[in-house]
């Protein structure tokens, strides 16, 4: 089969292939064949990394300057149940034949050097991004970020959300040397906003050292909470009666603060109004961060899959109306610190609904339940083959009252929105 014959579902396959490794960190193959492309930076760039925040920080950006009217393209990582929600230009996934053409062009260009998944990805959305006459782009680290394959571009400004213990094989055992991982997607003499309030000293020391123009939230920037609205400070502006985030959840005016941050440093390139700031922030979506669908039970879905961010979930669960019971679909991959979620959490879930993801990462479900055990939990524990399975056995059993919430993972969350899609 020619590479112009190929469908999306060829390439991704294709690429699945490419490297013996899932995950590769280093930056030397993905620059070779980037130089092999002759790939250009014609518009602002701002890169986000960041332990947990990431995509909903990544998501207020891009709203906030679609609103503006600017063109926007925005990569993103991993996806719930299309590629293409990773490659999103104008605020809409792009099409097979968009990408296709972008795969076409870096296997054409790598000759012989071995490329990951990402790698691959990367290099292919940067073409598609290419094709459109952009007049921003915006780029998610996948993995930690002074090694990430979207490190081999040059940042306008870049963003690190939070910090803490998360992909600890591939990036230390501690905050510190995570802190400088993330720190990596800094540069010299470029904005750098940081949105942990007490970041790593290895952050610090890193963006000192090469002389990055660092912001830090709460001492550089940061907001006050007003009734039915809130406040933006920082170095260049004040923004006040700011509508509240159209994402739920008590973490979001964090991450609101270092977008409008980061506007501000680009304010000469990407001017954008009070109005559009406004919109922007209301009407911002992003699939899966502390997501409420309407309907009754009540249904949560949320991807938090390390404590972090499972602190977060457990005081956003908080703050909802008063449910009899909570019933909680869970699956997670097993290189994730599966004991430390379960202790954020388990105060506020009354039945769960363990399940076993696809691939080899995947924890299962007896494995699961037996976490649970160990962490203390008496209520009730289920086990499922799938996430599908838990999911219609909550909704069968559930009262109208009841709240449902699905975490733990991405596939967690992916595999409970195909079954809710299927029975829609």
């Amino acid at each position: 089969m020619t590479t112009q014959n190929k469908t999306l579902e060829d390439w991704l396959t294709h690429i699945e292939h490419q490297h013996t490794r899932p995950i590769e960190l280093g930056l030397d193959r993905v620059r070779q064949v980037q130089h092999a492309l002759n790939q250009q930076q014609t518009c602002p760039l701002i890169i986000v990394g960041g332990t947990n925040g990431k995509g909903s920080t990544c998501a207020m950006l891009e709203t906030i300057l679609l609103r503006a009217g600017y063109r926007v393209g925005l990569y993103t990582s991993p996806h719930l149940l299309r590629y293409n929600e990773r490659v999103r230009i104008d605020g809409k996934a792009a099409a097979d034949e968009a990408l296709c053409e972008g795969f076409a062009k870096v296997e054409a260009a790598r000759g012989d050097i071995p490329l990951t998944y990402f790698e691959f990805g990367t290099l292919a959305a940067w073409e598609t991004f290419a094709a459109a006459n952009l007049d921003a782009v915006i780029l998610e680290v996948g993995l930690g970020g002074r090694l990430d394959a979207t490190n081999i571009y040059e940042p306008d400004c870049a963003i690190v959300t939070g910090i803490d213990l998360d992909h600890m094989d591939w990036l230390g055992s501690t905050r510190e040397d995570i802190g400088f991982e993330k720190a990596g997607i800094f540069r010299a003499g470029k904005p750098a906003i940081c949105g942990d309030a007490e970041p790593p000293k290895r952050l610090l020391d890193h963006a000192a050292a090469i002389g990055a123009d660092l912001q830090v939230l709460g001492r550089d920037f940061g907001y006050l909470r007003q009734e039915g609205q809130w406040q933006f400070w920082g170095r260049e502006s004040k923004r006040g009666g700011l509508a509240h985030p159209g994402l739920r959840g008590t973490n979001q005016l964090g991450n609101a603060s270092c977008v409008l941050a980061a506007l501000d440093t680009l304010r000469e390139r990407l001017p954008v109004a009070m109005q559009e700031i406004r919109r922007g922030l209301l009407e911002v979506e992003l699939a899966g961060r502390f997501q409420v669908l309407p309907g009754r039970p009540t249904v949560v879905l949320d991807v938090a899959h390390n404590p972090q961010a499972a602190r977060v979930l457990a005081d956003n669960l908080g703050g909802m109306a008063f449910h009899p019971t909570t019933w909680a679909v869970f699956g997670m991959l097993g290189d994730k610190d599966i004991a430390g979620v379960v202790a954020a959490v388990k105060h506020r879930i009354d039945r769960w609904l363990v399940c076993t993801l696809e691939g080899p990462r995947a924890t299962t479900a007896a494995d699961l339940a037996a976490a649970l055990a160990k962490a203390g939990v008496t209520v009730p524990v289920t086990c499922f083959d799938l996430p599908e399975a838990a999911i219609a056995h909550a909704q069968e059993n559930a009262g109208e009252d009841d709240r449902i919430l699905a975490f733990g993972s991405f596939l967690t969350v992916a595999g409970v929105m195909r079954f809710l899609k299927r029975t829609a």
